[in-house]
Parts: structure tokens; C-alpha cells; sequence
């Protein structure tokens, strides 16, 4: 029978691309780097943002589950604010605390990271460990939790804790940005606003940036661009483009135009190696097969090991479906950052 699905015709063209800026294995990797992310800056839209005014707002403090929370916007562009919480202990520390940034996924919004149930159905993301922010206070952090485009209180449905990214992500496309280079330069930005602002309560010594899903995505993006953070963890987001966006059908936002010609997700990690990472993926995910998440993490590997780095990556699998398994992954955070 003859084809008439465009989609078949993109899965079988998908197959016989092979990324331009894989590492050759013989130019330095400190060298393909470099160039690695300037063509990386260029396929997310980078070049079209400008620094601005971060205009940092404190809106309230309260006490969410015990820990001390600052709600404040940062504006990361001009007219564009970004909604944050910042968690902390309920006792003052005696020194800085390490930064633990956190990015939700498509779920109801960064509420979550600091423990709080808005719609019926947060409780289940809760149950299923999203409270990141909540897990790091406890672990001596002080938590970020960072809203991201499209989500929650900055583009998401705030009546039904729906996510809206579609609308958002193809007009980024139409002037040549995309929503996860978006996404990139609000943690850069709002990293260097708090850091300003809140810079005699957090040090960058021991910090972390994670993210599930969506935010796991954004997390990995940023890692790629971003030297600040001691460890990245990108939870249930690895995988090889044609075993995830390619094969399932996903969130406009995952894609980026044209950055499959140049980099597939395992090789994006020339422009990481040799920080610390954490990969957390799962036996049933239906988002991002395990498969292709190993096959992607193979070639994180090979890279690591060629930057003399390769006991600074690991991956944990956790027994379930798509979301974070703290008691697997925090463990071997707390390892890699003490080496």
C-alpha cells in the first residue's frame, strides 16, 4: 500500500540523518565544544534575547509545610516576569546553603515543587515525588523552585492547572526562537537575579539544577549551556530523539527546529561533560523508553569516559512508569557531589 501518513514518511527520513556535530573522536573535546555550543546557541533562538533589568520583586514570605518560602518575580526579559518560590529552612542556617533549582514538568505548576496541592489532581503528583523543593530543604538545600513558559503561573491554565504550551512554542518558532530556549535563558537569568538578591543565604558550592519531564528536558538543555550548578539531574527526559519525539507524539514544546541536523540527546553532552550528572529514567516510561534512554546515555558515556570524567555521570532506573524516584536518585546526588 501506498504511504499517505506524512508522519511515516518523517519516522523513515528520521532514520537516515545522522547529526552534523557529533563528536568525530579525534578533535579535542574541549575544542568541539566550544563550537558545539555556539551552534547550539543559534538552533534555540539565543541570539534574538538581550540582558535586561532583572527588577527581582519580593511578593510575600510564609510558611508552606513547615519551611520558610519567598515568593518573587525576575523579570528575564523586557515585560516578562517569572514566578518563583524560594525555600528554606525554618531555622535561620549558621552558613550559605547549596542552591537546589527546580523545574516542574508538565504538570500544574512550580507550586508543586514546594509541596502545595491547588487541583484535585496534584495530590497524585505529590504521592509521586514532585515535590522536589520540599526533599531538598530536608537533604540541606535551600530549594528554587522556578516556573517555567507555558506552565502554571507564567502561561498555564490557572482554572484547571492545565499546561499551555502550544500557542506559546510555535509563535517562539515563528520568530525564530524556541519555548525550551526560552525556558534556558529564564534559569540563567533568574540564577543571576537570586544570586544577587539572596546571595548571603545560597552558595553555588554543592548546588543542583534538576527537572522532570518537560523540566527534565529544559534541564538537560541548560547543562549544556550553563557551567554554574555543581550537578545537573534530568529526571525521565533522556532518550534518543527517533525513541521519543520522534516516535510518540509529544508537547510542541520538546521540539526545537532543526536541532536533530546537528545534535541527537546523547550527544549534546559534549557541551556537559565533565560536570556532574545524574540521569533518572524508568522501566515503564511511555514518554521516554527505557531503551532509548539507555541508548542515548551509551553515547553520554563514551563522552565522559573520552573527558576523563566518566565516574561523574550515572544513570538510575526506577521500577514504574514516568516520574521521579527519590530514593534511587538522591543517594548518588549526594555521592557525586562529594567527590
Amino acid at each position: 500500500m501506498k504511504n499517505t501518513n506524512p508522519v511515516e514518511l518523517h519516522k523513515a527520513q528520521f532514520k537516515g540523518l545522522k547529526p552534523s556535530m557529533r563528536w568525530d573522536k579525534h578533535t579535542p573535546l574541549e575544542q568541539w565544544s566550544v563550537a558545539c555550543r555556539e551552534k547550539m546557541k543559534d538552533v534555540l533562538g539565543l541570539h534574538t534575547f538581550s540582558i535586561c533589568d532583572p527588577d527581582l520583586t519580593v511578593l510575600g514570605e510564609d510558611v508552606v509545610n513547615g519551611n520558610r518560602r519567598i515568593q518573587f518575580l525576575v523579570q528575564t526579559e523586557v515585560g516578562y516576569y517569572v514566578n518563583c518560590h524560594l525555600l528554606l529552612p525554618p531555622d535561620p542556617p549558621e552558613k550559605k546553603l547549596p542552591l537546589c533549582a527546580c523545574l516542574q514538568g508538565h504538570v500544574s505548576g512550580a507550586h508543586l515543587t514546594v509541596g502545595i496541592a491547588k487541583f484535585e489532581h496534584d495530590e497524585t503528583y505529590i504521592e509521586h515525588e514532585c515535590n522536589f523543593g520540599v526533599q531538598a530543604v530536608a537533604k540541606g538545600f535551600a530549594a528554587l523552585a522556578i516556573e517555567q513558559r507555558g506552565f502554571g503561573e507564567n502561561g498555564g491554565n490557572t482554572e484547571h492547572g492545565w499546561t499551555q504550551c502550544q500557542h506559546a512554542a510555535m509563535v517562539a518558532n515563528l520568530m525564530g526562537r524556541s519555548l525550551i530556549g526560552e525556558r534556558v535563558w529564564d534559569v540563567q537569568r533568574v540564577l543571576d537575579a537570586v544570586l544577587d538578591h539572596f546571595g548571603d543565604r545560597i552558595t553555588m558550592d554543592g548546588s543542583v539544577l534538576l527537572g522532570e519531564s518537560g523540566g527534565g528536558t529544559a534541564t538537560y538543555y541548560t547543562a549544556c549551556l550553563e557551567d554554574r550548578f555543581s550537578l545537573y539531574m534530568p529526571i525521565v527526559a533522556l532518550c534518543t530523539f527517533e525513541d521519543s519525539i520522534v516516535d510518540i507524539s509529544h508537547c510542541v514544546c520538546n521540539y526545537v527546529p532543526g536541532v536533530a541536523k546537528y545534535f541527537d540527546m546523547g550527544d549534546m553532552a559534549v557541551m556537559i561533560a565533565p560536570k556532574r550528572m545524574v540521569i533518572v529514567s524508568a522501566t515503564e516510561d511511555e514518554w521516554f523508553p527505557l531503551d532509548g534512554a539507555k541508548e542515548a546515555f551509551e553515547q553520554v558515556k563514551r563522552i565522559y569516559r573520552a573527558a576523563g570524567a566518566e565516574d561523574k555521570c550515572a544513570m538510575v532506573v526506577g521500577e514504574g512508569p514516568h516520574r521521579f524516584y527519590a530514593g534511587l536518585a538522591w543517594p548518588v546526588v549526594l555521592e557525586l557531589l562529594s567527590k
